[in-house]
């Protein structure tokens, strides 16, 4: 039987302001050239592809290749009617000329990203994504990187800004009709939990942390993310390539190489899919649909070829008994 796709049965501020996302969005962090360059024409063919099969979100950051997933989807976008798509893109950090001075992970020479969370850097932000999406506004902006797992110390003084300037700056473009919704983009919970409370959202990005591979660390703001009407945009379903390859576990787990605990858990799931006969990419990607919190899954998108292979697995057949054997050995939260 196929995987139920649950509806929420409760209002949801992100629905009532830009209606349904695709169940699958694109990520757009790989076209921008995230650990290998990417060509021009193959970044086009790929978001042509997204839209031939139905994926009609597109998510992206300034921070994504500095500008170059920008400019990229504003390239192919541009030539579409804008009705037929939605956008997210991020706030949080700026593009500047010159080198970065460390490794982002991205393959791109002459910019860098700062980070500024001011309410000035904000609007700048939001002007030069706009110029780069050649769009008049944004579906969806989105508060970039706030938690402790990126500014260490700083947190707290970052999480104050984001609260007293960034957040209501934001909140000023969505009353000005610039953007349509805010929210945050993160990869941790504590950060979601810290924010929500203060400050009214429509949405949350939550990358790698309700996934089929990892439940433990969103189930207090997965239950106040339902309560609240906010949707959740859940990311990096495969856990950055951990759950994503067909064969086996991937080398990377939350964006560095994974222990050999964590591959070994990983090859749990994979031994359950091998018996039940299912490619648990599949279930990777549809997992985080069965929340009724859950809006869309946005999984990173690089070429025609892996668009193909994501459209193919969010609808493949997936048995009941699969998520049986993985709640039954303790896989997946009962």
């Amino acid at each position: 039987m196929p995987l139920p796709r649950q509806a929420p049965d409760r209002p949801d501020r992100l629905r009532s302001r830009i209606g349904a996302l695709s169940p699958l969005s694109f990520g757009a962090a790989p076209i921008g050239n995230l650990y290998a360059g990417v060509d021009d024409a193959v970044a086009q063919a790929a978001i042509g592809a997204a839209l031939e099969a139905g994926i009609t979100h597109f998510d992206t950051a300034p921070y994504y290749g500095y500008g170059l997933s920008e400019s990229r989807l504003g390239e192919a976008l541009g030539r579409v009617d804008r009705p037929r798509f939605t956008l997210s893109t991020k706030a949080g950090r700026l593009v500047e000329h010159g080198n970065a001075s460390g490794n982002d992970g991205f393959a791109v020479q002459g910019r860098h990203a700062v980070f500024d969370y001011s309410r000035d850097g904000v609007t700048r932000s939001v002007e030069e994504s706009l110029r780069r999406l050649r769009t008049d506004y944004i579906d969806i902006l989105l508060l970039h990187d706030i938690g402790s797992l990126v500014h260490g110390e700083h947190a707290p003084a970052v999480l104050r800004q984001a609260l007293d300037e960034a957040l209501p700056a934001m909140a000023s473009l969505r009353d000005q009709g610039i953007c349509k919704a805010i929210g945050i983009g993160v990869n941790e919970e504590s950060v979601c939990l810290d924010v929500m409370p203060r400050f009214e959202l429509d949405t949350i990005l939550l990358a790698g942390r309700f996934t089929l591979f990892e439940q433990a660390q969103s189930r207090r703001v997965m239950a106040m993310a339902y309560n609240d009407g906010v949707a959740v945009m859940a990311g990096a379903p495969y856990n950055s390539g951990l759950l994503g390859a067909g064969d086996g576990p991937g080398a990377t787990y939350d964006y560095e190489p994974a222990s050999d605990a964590i591959r070994a858990r990983a090859q749990r799931y994979y031994d359950i899919g091998r018996a039940e006969h299912v490619d648990i990419g599949a279930a990777a990607l549809q997992f985080p649909l069965t929340h009724p919190a859950v809006a869309t899954v946005v999984c990173g998108l690089r070429s025609p070829e892996e668009v193909h292979a994501a459209t193919q697995r969010m609808t493949t057949s997936l048995p009941a008994t699969l998520w049986a054997r993985l709640r039954d050995e303790g896989l997946v939260a009962a």
